[in-house]
């Protein structure tokens, strides 16, 4: 049995045999990109944003007593971390603070709330235990911004730990008893 090629497959066999082999070799072969798996993103930078900070442990509790309305911030049978007093002689509201000031040290009171910040001169109270405080009259524009800020309001006063205090009722109860 005889096999027959057709005529150009012949052709191109014989002359590939007469191609003289050579040792070089070409440019290797294009390589495939390596496909690592996705490095996943990095954990999220801890926010300093104030609303995002914890709420100060405690609750609120109100009371009326013979100069007028307070509410006090805090965790129950401990002092008071935040207190809110109506003096309804002077028609003042006091904003005061656990801690002492040193004699000639100044404190700012800064107070964020949804609405804005406002700022004030602290002063020590002068009573035992030792407490920092603001006054403010019942006409002050800031003081319905802390009643009605949303969910919470930050206390930050020079030389003490921030507190973030929780929006509940007995703030703007306070200062609505002081208007009267």
């Amino acid at each position: 049995m005889r096999i027959v090629l057709p005529s150009a497959l012949a052709g191109a066999l014989l002359l590939s045999a007469c191609v003289p082999q050579t040792t070089e070799q070409g440019p290797p072969p294009p390589r495939l990109p390596v496909v690592l798996p996705e490095t996943p993103p990095p954990p999220p930078v801890a926010s300093e944003d104030w609303r995002d900070i914890p709420v100060t442990p405690g609750g609120w509790t109100w009371r009326n007593d013979a100069r007028g309305s307070v509410a006090m911030f805090g965790v129950a049978g401990l002092d008071a971390q935040l207190v809110i007093r109506c003096d309804r002689a002077t028609r003042r509201i006091y904003v005061s603070r656990p801690g002492a000031l040193a004699i000639g040290q100044e404190a700012i009171m800064a107070i964020t709330t949804s609405a804005g910040t406002a700022s004030y001169r602290a002063q020590p109270t002068g009573g035992t235990p030792p407490y920092v405080a603001i006054q403010l009259g019942t006409t002050d524009p800031f003081l319905d911004k802390i009643a009605f800020s949303r969910g919470r309001f930050v206390i930050a006063t020079t030389g003490f730990s921030r507190l973030v205090v929780p929006s509940w009722p007995e703030f703007g109860r306070v200062v609505e008893d002081c208007r009267k």
